[in-house]
């Protein structure tokens, strides 16, 4: 087996083992994507590759590992890996994929960040999204698309594309991604991979460079389920630095992660059957219902009926926020500062800096989020949202909660209405591109967790053989455990994840 075809774990437990370095680990990666991603039909799925940095830090590992032990250095020691590049580390450059931050270098790592590098993780790159992670398809990138492995020329899905694209492609085991709203799942089911969007609070947003705050939640991508509940009992835990982070131990999401949840109860909302999803997908997700069926699982159809309001709500909530946090980008204080003429006045400086700085779709999300919370405006859209918001987490909790005790244990629902797109096909629509988050974001209003797992592959016309279509399943704040538990009991009906895109 090559190094590149090992999962995460496997590769740990090698490293552990000896049988080969973490130098040789990271070689391996560094090849494949020096190999993969560059070049006229590279994916560039990375913005920046630590390559000398990241073999030093493997040498380092190898020296602990041989003088201390494997356990010693961590449970990621000598484990390549990536992150998105809206996380602030303290070496190579933090971009978020815009131009207004095209050089700018972090003076510290974000706290998830730093965790894998105190597990022992070597970070050998930084991932490609759309900028400012505004985005469902990685093509708002200002230093172009991110291609997907299955077919390069279509989208592998975002804002977390490049993230994705990069476990799926083997050139990373594991990688981290932001989620919105669906920034993580939507690409990790356009991708085949497996992709947690954590609760609201569960891992800490220090150094996360912000979107919208009371949305962004950090997360990880893997091959399996495994690899997944291995990075998260990495990552989570409470952090003094993020006044949101929660309080309390975290569990190990690997103990139980084999052990089927008995009496499992499926929530399957009516608008997850929606006839706007392509048939390839719907036949996907009536199989999924028969194979967790004929696990044992109740299926109960639930009624989420202001799931559908879901994308209105989040594309007033998500972008008033932007246009409060991205009013920092001003050309004075730091980022992108344009040339002006000695007549020109500071208005000038804010308006030219701004729009050479920033692409047209974070330009169209400050504009609507300005606009939403403008005088006469804020009653009618920005506070209409946050009502609309505080009720789709209220029907959350009904479908997941009653006198007796959990009504269901998850929904079940589709990660995205589609298959991987073409490059191009929404970019002119932006409402069709917004659409494709209408799963996903109403788990980030709620502040509930989310996983987006393979489901399957669909024959497309025109498409090379076999496309990756996810399935996403939501569970009660704080039970990511539980959660991957019930991904995994579905993970092991198929051989989905083993799968690799020919490349």
């Amino acid at each position: 087996m090559e190094l590149h075809d090992h999962t995460l774990i496997q590769l740990r437990d090698a490293i552990a083992r000896r049988e080969v370095s973490s130098e040789e680990a990271i070689r391996a990666s560094l090849a494949r994507i020096d190999s993969l991603d560059t070049g006229e039909n590279g994916l560039n799925a990375f913005l920046e590759v630590f390559h000398d940095r990241a073999l030093d830090d493997a040498r380092a590992i190898d020296r602990r590992i041989a003088a201390e032990g494997a356990e010693a250095v961590g449970p990621l020691a000598g484990v390549p890996v990536a992150i998105k590049d809206n996380m602030c580390l303290d070496h190579g450059r933090t971009t978020c994929a815009s131009r207004i931050l095209e050089n700018y270098e972090s003076p510290y790592t974000a706290t998830a960040v730093q965790r894998l590098i105190d597990a022992g993780a070597v970070i050998v790159g930084k991932t490609n999204l759309d900028e400012f992670a505004m985005g469902s398809s990685t093509e708002h990138s200002a230093f172009g698309p991110t291609l997907n492995p299955w077919d390069r020329a279509r989208a592998p899905g975002g804002s977390s594309g490049g993230s994705a694209a990069a476990v799926a492609a083997r050139m990373v085991p594991g990688a981290l991604g932001s989620d919105t709203g669906g920034s993580i799942r939507q690409p990790a089911g356009l991708c085949g991979v497996v992709g947690v969007k954590p609760t609201y609070g569960r891992v800490s947003r220090y150094g996360l460079v912000a979107f919208a705050s009371s949305l962004d939640q950090i997360g990880p991508f893997a091959r399996n389920c495994a690899d997944a509940a291995l990075l998260m009992n990495v990552i989570t835990g409470h952090d003094p630095l993020d006044s949101t982070s929660v309080d309390f131990e975290a569990p190990d999401h690997l103990t139980e992660l084999e052990r089927p949840l008995e009496g499992l109860r499926l929530g399957v909302p009516r608008l997850a059957r929606s006839d706007q999803n392509h048939p390839e997908v719907a036949r996907i997700f009536e199989s999924a219902i028969e194979a967790y069926s004929g696990l044992g699982a109740e299926i109960v159809d639930i009624e989420l009926p202001l799931m559908k309001s879901g994308v209105a709500a989040y594309y007033i909530v998500a972008p008033a926020e932007a246009s409060s946090n991205l009013a920092r980008y001003d050309g004075v204080r730091y980022g992108r500062r344009a040339e002006i003429g000695p007549n020109d006045d500071l208005v000038a400086l804010y308006a030219r800096s701004r729009a050479e700085g920033f692409g047209s779709e974070v330009q169209r999300r400050i504009m609507l989020g300005t606009f939403a919370l403008s005088s006469g405006y804020y009653e009618a859209y920005y506070n209409t949202a946050l009502k609309t918001r505080r009720l789709i987490k209220n029907e959350f909790d009904a479908v997941f909660a009653d006198a007796s005790g959990p009504r269901v244990h998850a929904v079940l629902t589709p990660s995205s209405p589609e298959p991987a797109f073409k490059l191009g096909a929404k970019l002119d629509d932006p409402l069709a591109m917004y659409l494709e988050d209408i799963y996903t974001v109403t788990a980030n209003l709620a502040g509930v967790a989310g996983v987006s797992i393979p489901g399957g592959f669909v024959d497309l016309p025109g498409a090379p053989k076999g496309l990756p279509v996810g399935l996403q399943l939501l569970c009660p704040t704080f039970a990511e455990a539980s959660m991957l538990r019930i991904a995994r009991m579905f993970e092991k009906t198929g051989d989905w994840n083993s799968r690799a895109p020919e490349l």
